[in-house]
This record gives structure tokens, C-alpha cells and sequence, in this order.
């Protein structure tokens, strides 16, 4: 089915937004045919436990968000890409999206950004993140020069959130159920209205889970548009081995397209979401990260000093 949001994005922003956005394979349908994504795993840590994850499970063979067959630094990260970014000229995107929170792990992240800022200043940075350090850290986002920011915005209701995360750790404190549902939901509309309100393009993904939220993501979708979220990411539940959800089944692509086709009145939709690997590399639909794993320890000493100079 032919994408129709990069037909709606060319009003939205700037001309030269555009064109760094049309390089960017999940923002744009006819870019992940062209141009290859890198996502860095240089964010272990997470500040929240949903339901559907369980990031401790790695199979090689499998392709789910959260799954990394290593935990790099920020040295190693630079390593990593110049090597990749030499073997994969089309190389357009790097991004961070795990195996953790992004902004759970900021330092890192900022640090590996700003080593690859030094080697490649025209390639175009990307973070993902459940939004509950949005607001703290969105100027420093903005600041960094990251057009591009995803937010995984799973409900509205703080009944709902309770059943899709267990908990949350903000600001050195515990929350369970609707309270933590509550500061998470806030901090997330809040994080993307302020990145939306200074021209970040924010993609709000949305896990669709039968018998949970499947009736409430409808009322997601118009939220997010009202404070300026750029397009939807619905994407089926894959029941992860170990997680809570374990025994949940599936959400079929067919009831994920007819959401899709539903939500698309209300925003642009993104159609060709391969439910990345944090350490995914190459073309959306041809992970390459397989080559690409056990970094060795002389690219990063030689990357250490590229990175200093």
C-alpha cells in the first residue's frame, strides 16, 4: 500500500527539514528503500517496565525493540559507526532507541551524538524514548540539533496505563499503578508539545494490545496531533518471552491496518515499521547487524583519538 504521509509532510516544516527528513527511513516511505539506519545500544538502563518488554531475552535471530547482542559505549559506538559507515555508504540515520530508555541513559547518549557530530556532521540523529524525561531534557534535545524524536504513547487513561506498566523510577522515586501511569502520561504530552513547539518532528508510536488499549488509541491519536506530533506509529503487540504479556496473543496486522486506516483521517500514519532491533543496521528490511557485532577493542582505541581531536 503506497505510504500517504510523506504527501502530507511537505506543508509542516521548512524546506531543508524536508529534505533531511526524506532521508530518514521511518519518517519517510520512499526513504526506506534508499537510504540505511544505524541504531546504537548505547542505552542499557530503563526508568519504566512495561508489560510487553522484556529486554533480558537476546536471540540473534530475533527482531523485536529491546533486543541487542551488545551494550556499547561511547567510544565504542564511534568505532562502530565508522566502520559501518564505511562498508554502507547510504548510511543516513543513527539513532538511539535502547536496549533501554534513551533519556534514561542521557550522558551516554549525548556523548555518543556528539562523538559521531565530530566524524559525520551531516548525518542525522534520532532518539527514541518512553517520554518520562522529556521534559527534563527536550531543550538539551533541541539544543544537540535532533530533528527527529519518537515517543511510545500507549494511552491517555491512568486505568489503562496500570495494566500496561508495572512501574516507573522518576526522579529517585517508585511509582506503581495509576500513579506512575499518571506521571508518565503527563511528562510525555508535555515532552512533545515543547519538542513539537520548536520544530522537532515527533513520531508517536503506539503499541496496539487487544482487550487493553485498542479502543482508547483513537483518542491517543488526536491528542498527540493537537500538540503537534507529526505522524503514528501503531504497531502490533509481539508477546515477548518472559514479559507479563507473555500469554497475550498477537495483535494481527489486519486489525493493526484497519487502526492505521481509522487514525489516518486524523494524522499520518507510518505503514512500513519493522519493529527494530536496538542494534539494527543497514535498510528497514534487511538488518545487516549480524556483521556488524563484537566490536573490537583497536577501532576504539583509534576511534578514541579521532574523537579527541
Amino acid at each position: 500500500m503506497k505510504n500517504e504521509c510523506s504527501k502530507n509532510m511537505a506543508p509542516v516544516f521548512s524546506k531543508e527539514l524536508a529534505e533531511i527528513t526524506a532521508k530518514h527511513p521511518c519518517y519517510s516511505f520512499d526513504a526506506h528503500h534508499k537510504f540505511a539506519r544505524m541504531h546504537l545500544p548505547v542505552a542499557p538502563k530503563c526508568n519504566a517496565s512495561c508489560n510487553y518488554c522484556n529486554r533480558k531475552y537476546d536471540c540473534v535471530n530475533e527482531s523485536r525493540p529491546g533486543v541487542t547482542s551488545e551494550v556499547l559505549t561511547s567510544e565504542m559506538s564511534l568505532a562502530k559507526f565508522i566502520r559501518v559507515k564505511e562498508e554502507i555508504p547510504h548510511l543516513s540515520v543513527v539513532g538511539i532507541a535502547g536496549p533501554g530508555d534513551a533519556l534514561a541513559n542521557w550522558q551516554s547518549v549525548k556523548r555518543s551524538i556528539e562523538f559521531i557530530k565530530r566524524e559525520a556532521p551531516d548525518m542525522i540523529f534520532c532518539l527514541s524514548t518512553n517520554g518520562l524525561m522529556l521534559p527534563h531534557y527536550s531543550q538539551e534535545i533541541i539544543d544537540l540539533g535532533i530533528k527527529h524524536v519518537t515517543v511510545t504513547v500507549n494511552c491517555l487513561d491512568p486505568t489503562i496505563g496500570a495494566k500496561i506498566y508495572h512501574h516507573i523510577n522518576y526522579q529517585d522515586k517508585y511509582y506503581v499503578g495509576k500513579v506512575a501511569a499518571e506521571i508518565l502520561i503527563r511528562n510525555q504530552l508535555e515532552g512533545i508539545k515543547l519538542l513539537a513547539d520548536e520544530g522537532v518532528l515527533v513520531k508517536v508510536n503506539i503499541v496496539m494490545i487487544k482487550g487493553v488499549n485498542d479502543g482508547h488509541i483513537t483518542d491517543v491519536v488526536k491528542k498527540v496531533k493537537s500538540l503537534g506530533a507529526l505522524m503514528t506509529n501503531i504497531m502490533p503487540l509481539i508477546p515477548a518471552s518472559g514479559s507479563v504479556f507473555h500469554d497475550f496473543p498477537q495483535t494481527s496486522m489486519k486489525d493493526v491496518n484497519a487502526m492505521r486506516d481509522l487514525c489516518q483521517i486524523d494524522i499520518s500514519q507510518m505503514r512500513h515499521c519493522q519493529q527494530c532491533r536496538a542494534d539494527a543496521i543497514g535498510l528497514l528490511t534487511e538488518d545487516q547487524s549480524y556483521k556488524y557485532r563484537n566490536t573490537t577493542k583497536p577501532e576504539v582505541k583509534k576511534c578514541k583519538l579521532r574523537a579527541s581531536v
